[in-house]
């Protein structure tokens, strides 16, 4: 099968994605950009544009080649991922969306200081955002490594490795001059091709099966050497513990994803922000159930061996269903759809993580909210460049590895660092600035220190390191341990440190604001 990859047309059909991507980024930024505009592109998108947006950013290389590679490779246990994603969206949709609208300006830690103590806080949330942002995005690189390397036909690694570089170089360029306007627009462009081309596979594999879709996993079942055990829970996460600890990362780690949260700020009220959510779950929704045919259609139209031996392994599903089916050129414009899909994920992250760094660091810390006009945006743009450094390396790194599985690991320590200070933050009175360190350090802490101990990065064959051994702790993904070890830090915290002495006049003042919205506007345009 690898044999009929064709790298001419797959190199055409990618410079033309890249060219328009490009072209659609420096038309929406011909203008000098403001903080509000850099940030949060005026607050100029609808609830419907934005949550097509937020699709074309949750959606990721994770998505779509992980998943699939995950289903077709392990059944059951890789449909985890699908379930978990999605529904993660209604803690989202029902706690967080609206009230992060009403209370905050650009960032995750204008909410989380706005009651607390301004320079710790942010300070603790910038760094929790950085590392999010930092483990998703070697998720993303490591995904466009094992692509490239599929369509270009390459089996080295040094060659892999320079096209993780050139990734993150478009990245800095689709950041630094298009801002949050111009990913948006990418996002959104991205969403359409990546939902219309999995609608038009998934189609296309029913057709096979006579729409018949035990027939698809009778196939399945038949092609996998595991035989009917991909039906079944427990083959790839054999150990109970870790299949709930894995589940868990996932439901509750988007809530705390920094670069999601972002989003909400691009919409002019919470009406919008809520509105967003609503789009959101409706395409996210409908693209999972499609992986659900695609990975089972790529495990018994390709097979696990054909997967395992492909360029980037089982991230390659995709990309060889496509080809199974359509021949070259279906493979091509998958596979650029996936590429621009990597590229517009990765551009979200780095404004996010740029933004943080710029506006919550720089601004808010360093500069104690006196920068002069410009200063932020100029910050932020020489931060996209060590960010893209920083990721390019952690790519190289993680190459062959599957990338749901990085992205979970991103998930857990947003779980872990972020949604616990967010939600008491909005719902507890009596919590102050000592609860919100112990809760982000200790999950910050705890979880990083759990994954580096862990079989996700050593000891296993498909571990980051699988020569050496310093594995520890049990569990592939911490998240079991450290999310509720946050939420107890929060409240331990909370009990041995001091309130603040305008503590009960902040926290009526958010309770109003993040519940009503009076107020919001007013501070976003300061």
């Amino acid at each position: 099968m690898l044999d009929e990859i064709n790298p001419v047309i797959n190199m055409i059909v990618f410079a033309a994605f890249v060219a328009l991507t490009l072209v659609i980024v420096f038309r929406v930024s011909r203008r000098k950009a403001t903080e509000n505009q850099f940030y949060a592109a005026g607050r100029s998108f609808s609830g419907r544009q934005n949550g097509i947006a937020i699709a074309g950013d949750y959606l990721s290389a994770a998505s779509f080649l992980g998943i699939c590679g995950a289903i077709a490779t392990a059944g059951y246990d890789g449909f985890l991922y699908s379930i978990g994603f999605l529904v993660a969206w209604l803690v989202a949709l029902l706690l967080v969306a609206e009230l992060l609208r009403n209370t905050g300006r650009f960032t995750m830690a204008d909410v989380l200081s706005f009651r607390l103590k301004q320079r710790p806080v942010r300070m603790a949330a910038a760094l929790a955002t950085l590392a999010v942002c930092f483990f998703y995005l070697v998720a993303q690189m490591a995904g466009a490594g094992g692509l490239v390397a599929l369509l270009m036909g390459f089996d080295d690694p040094a060659a892999t490795s320079i096209t993780i570089a050139v990734v993150g170089v478009l990245m800095i360029v689709y950041v630094i001059f298009g801002g949050m306007k111009g990913t948006t627009w990418v996002q959104i462009i991205k969403a359409v091709l990546l939902i219309a081309g999995a609608a038009i596979m998934t189609l296309m594999v029913l057709f096979v099966v006579r729409f018949d879709f035990n027939e698809l996993l009778r196939m399945a079942v038949e092609a996998s050497p595991e035989g009917e055990a991909i039906l079944a829970p427990g083959l790839r996460y054999t150990n109970p513990v870790d299949f709930i600890s894995l589940g868990l990362a996932l439901v509750l780690g988007t809530a705390g994803l920094p670069h999601v949260l972002m989003r909400f700020y691009t919409v002019p009220s919470a009406k919008e922000a809520r509105r967003s959510v609503v789009w959101a779950i409706w395409l996210i929704g409908i693209f999972y159930l499609f992986t659900l045919v695609l990975g089972f259609g790529a495990g018994a139209l390709v097979g696990p061996e054909a997967l395992a031996n492909a360029p980037g392994g089982e991230n390659a599903a995709a990309p060889l269903l496509a080809l199974s089916l359509g021949g070259p050129i279906l493979m091509a414009i998958i596979s650029a759809v996936a590429f621009a899909t990597i590229l517009a994920v990765v551009a979200g992250l780095a404004i996010t993580a740029a933004t943080s760094f710029a506006h919550d660091i720089y601004g808010s810390i360093i500069k104690k909210g006196q920068t002069k006009p410009g200063a932020e945006v100029r910050v932020a743009r020489i931060t996209v460049v060590v960010i893209g450094i920083i990721a390019i390396l952690g790519g190289i790194v993680a190459q062959n590895q599957n990338v749901a599985f990085l992205v979970a690991l991103a998930f857990a320590v947003a779980a872990s660092a972020n949604l616990p200070t967010i939600l008491y933050s909005l719902f507890w009175r009596r919590f102050n600035s000592g609860g919100a360190l112990w809760s982000m350090y200790g999950g910050l802490v705890s979880c990083v220190v759990l994954i580096i101990f862990s079989p996700a990065v050593s000891g296993t064959e498909k571990s980051m390191f699988p020569d050496v051994d310093f594995s520890v702790f049990p569990l592939s993904n911490p998240g079991i341990v450290s999310i509720p070890l946050a939420f107890v830090l929060g409240i331990i915290g909370t009990f041995v440190s001091k309130p603040e002495a305008d503590h009960d006049v902040k926290q009526a003042e958010m309770e109003v604001r993040s519940f009503t919205g009076a107020g919001a506007e007013k501070a976003s345009e300061h």
